[in-house]
């Protein structure tokens, strides 16, 4: 048997618990963000993005009319709406041209239920641009406050959303190798790997998915 060392890497407790934030940029935003900057087209007129509109900003590129940042009610937050994905029926449908949803759904119970209210608010046309957990440490943060219940692989995502948007309007891509996903686990960054170590893809080994889902203009299957 060949000898294995570890070297830094043999330890039962991670190197960082912070996501890579100290070091840097975490490993997952590399990958969402790439996903993002590749569909800055469809992140125009009015915008609606999760908890605040920090992606909104940065990928909007003068083309949004209108953005809006939907939460639940918390103090470093500022909504301007203010909804529970699962109990959004004060919020009127139709009326975003562009959803950006980035590693939320992994806090809501009742996916179906939240993925339906994300299609009822989009414009028919509208693109949801979505982003996944696959490899990542629990956040107490969030499960402390609302729950971190799932974590998901390409294929759950790609049925997920194509129960709401039809098969047809959904793109999925996983993103990751084993590599990078040990790296985010210690907390790594991805200033401490090269663009060929975080560029290589191995299906086997999802750190996150990501996803673009159009509305049709007439209403999906139920």
């Amino acid at each position: 048997m060949t000898t294995i060392d570890f070297g830094d890497f043999r330890r039962t407790t991670p190197l960082y618990r912070d996501f890579g934030h100290s070091r840097g940029r975490p490993v997952d935003r590399y990958y969402i963000e790439r996903f993002l900057d590749e569909h800055r087209s469809a992140i125009a007129g009015c915008v609606l993005e999760m908890g605040d509109d920090r992606y909104t900003r940065q990928f909007g590129d003068g083309q949004v009319t209108r953005s809006d940042v939907l939460d639940l009610p918390r103090e470093d937050s500022r909504p301007t709406i203010v909804a529970d994905l699962t109990r959004a029926d004060h919020v009127a449908g139709d009326q975003f041209d562009c959803i950006i949803f980035t590693q939320t759904l992994q806090y809501i119970y009742e996916l179906q239920t939240a993925v339906a209210t994300l299609h009822r608010l989009l414009r028919p046309d509208g693109v949801l641009l979505a982003s996944f957990p696959v490899v990542s440490q629990i956040c107490h943060f969030d499960m402390d406050r609302w729950g971190d219940y799932w974590r998901f692989t390409s294929a759950s995502v790609r049925r997920l959303l194509s129960d709401a948007f039809c098969p047809e309007n959904v793109t999925v891509q996983s993103h990751g190798n084993v590599l990078a996903a040990l790296c985010f686990l210690h907390g790594l960054a991805t200033e401490d790997l090269s663009a060929e170590e975080l560029d290589f893809e191995d299906p086997d080994y999802e750190i996150v998915v990501t996803a673009k889902a159009v509305k049709g203009q007439t209403a999906a299957r139920q």
